[in-house]
């Protein structure tokens, strides 16, 4: 069944439809999509298996998503309901986007496909829950004082994708192994300690890794340069 023409090609352009499966609605249809997302990325998911994990017709599942694109911009603004930000009267602004940083990375590795399809999901940026985010984030930095806080925003935003896309990758190479991430590690050392012998400071950078617990080595990673980024913002606040 081919989509509705819209004048913004969007899911949030086009008008629900009425179901003939009661049951069937399109938080329902969102909710597996996300499980299906969770459990074995964005390549494992089509509407045909969505449908038949639904128990329902492509009839009924395409009166409520169109097309696939449609479904992905649905399942990023229901993740991203799950990211906190604190109220823009903080006390401390740069505790408040710590805390908004830290909640966008956890949200991003519950569900690993989400940060690396924020840039492509459609007109996803229309999304309720999304421009709910946009808005407290741009009432936290305005309040800081940022003379232009969507590109502060933009900023601290650059760094936490980028950092929870590589994360989520290197958390999905580990979950494919069957095996916990210290043990995954420890099969890999002995491997890259040899590769990197001759190499003195890369050598001591992996033995360091080797000894200490793989959670912690990440979250002092994200924690550091998340200072830095921080750090430089800082400079732009008017004294």
């Amino acid at each position: 069944m081919a989509a509705e023409t819209n004048p913004i090609p969007s899911v949030w352009a086009r008008r629900q439809r009425e179901s003939d499966q009661p049951a069937l609605t399109r938080a329902a249809i969102v909710r597996e999509a996300i499980a299906m997302l969770d459990a074995d990325g964005i390549d494992a998911l089509s509407m045909r298996k969505l449908g038949a994990r639904l128990n329902a017709g492509a009839t009924s599942l395409y009166r409520h998503v169109a097309t696939k694109d449609e479904l992905m911009e649905l399942a990023v603004d229901e993740a991203i309901a799950e990211i906190s930000v604190p109220p823009a009267d903080s006390p401390d602004w740069r505790a408040a986007a710590t805390e908004a940083a830290g909640s966008f990375r956890a949200t991003a590795l519950r569900h690993p496909w989400l940060a690396s399809v924020l840039g492509q999901a459609g007109l996803a940026y229309l999304g309720p829950n999304l421009m709910s985010y946009s808005e407290r984030l741009a009432a936290l930095f305005t309040a800081a004082g940022f003379p232009e806080p969507s590109r502060a925003i933009d900023t601290v935003l650059s760094y936490v994708i980028g950092m929870s896309t590589t994360e989520a990758a290197w958390l999905t190479a580990v979950a494919r192994s069957g095996e916990t991430e210290t043990a995954f590690i420890a099969r890999l050392m002995p491997a890259a300690r040899e590769t990197v012998a001759d190499h003195d400071h890369l050598a001591a950078a992996y033995a360091e890794v080797a000894a200490l617990d793989p959670v912690e080595i990440r979250d002092s990673k994200f924690a550091y340069g998340l200072d830095v980024v921080l750090d430089g913002l800082a400079i732009r606040l008017p004294r």
